[in-house]
């Protein structure tokens, strides 16, 4: 009996750790919000709103060989489609998608879509490659150079690279030299995790904020659900500008 309730008392407090230890992560991240805020509030931001594009296009490029581990990627456009539906300027956002990508397939959709924000969803590799498809469907693999030399060549339009894969922070990083910011994964993320950080991340990009305060929120949503990661999102940006100026979506004046 003694023995039955020590391990009751153990995992009752157990429990309590874990709780005390979500909530500290919770007040810590509205703290950090709330300093963004008052910073931004205490430097006020000019932007050329006429310069905005009257609608971003989003390109999904989703890619999951049958030799890989499974993922929810229908899932994650799902959860973000509905997110940009729900909020203010929804109609300012054209999101377009294609599926079990492989690596011609990839100038192809950027010519027809001509995108502001390529989104990357599936895997990557520990050696910073993002994990695409051959024609049989198992893994073809796309090198950070080849990522890079890709926004070389096709960034006339591209302002946003997500990486919602492992192990993407290399290729975000990397791209920055050539378009205006970028995110990626600086180690494994769970499924649930990637798809819950990107779907408040384009909740907060379509009410018009700004690309900075949109990852905050995206990690924040992290923590609020309970789910492990919120400090594997890594945010680079091109040298000289910064991501609390950087709005994507024109709100309507």
């Amino acid at each position: 009996m003694d023995q039955l309730r020590r391990s009751e008392d153990r995992e009752l407090k157990k429990n309590k750790t874990a709780e005390l230890r979500h909530t500290k992560a919770i007040t810590d991240e509205l703290k950090k919000q709330q300093r963004i805020s008052q910073e931004i509030s205490a430097n006020p931001i000019s932007i050329n709103f006429e310069s905005l594009p009257e609608k971003i296009n989003v390109l999904f490029l989703a890619s999951n060989p049958i030799d890989q581990s499974s993922l929810r990627l229908d899932q994650e456009i799902r959860l973000i489609h509905e997110k940009i539906r729900a909020s203010e300027y929804r109609d300012s956002i054209n999101l377009q998608s294609r599926w079990a990508v492989r690596s011609n397939d990839i100038l192809q959709a950027i010519n027809e879509v001509k995108p502001h924000i390529i989104h990357f969803s599936g895997h990557g590799s520990p050696d910073h490659d993002i994990v695409l498809e051959t024609t049989e469907g198992s893994t073809s693999l796309l090198s950070k150079e080849a990522v890079t030399l890709l926004m070389k060549t096709m960034s006339d339009s591209i302002k946003l690279v997500i990486f919602n894969n492992c192990f993407s922070s290399g290729q975000a990083e990397a791209v920055t030299e050539h378009i205006d910011c970028a995110i990626g994964m600086n180690e494994a993320v769970y499924d649930d995790a990637a798809r819950e950080f990107a779907a408040q991340f384009y909740s907060a990009i379509a009410f018009g904020k700004s690309v900075q305060n949109a990852f905050e929120q995206g990690k924040l949503a992290l923590i609020l659900a309970g789910l492990e990661g919120e400090k594997i999102p890594e945010l680079y940006t091109r040298t000289g500008l910064k991501p609390n100026e950087i709005i994507l979506v024109k709100p309507e004046l």
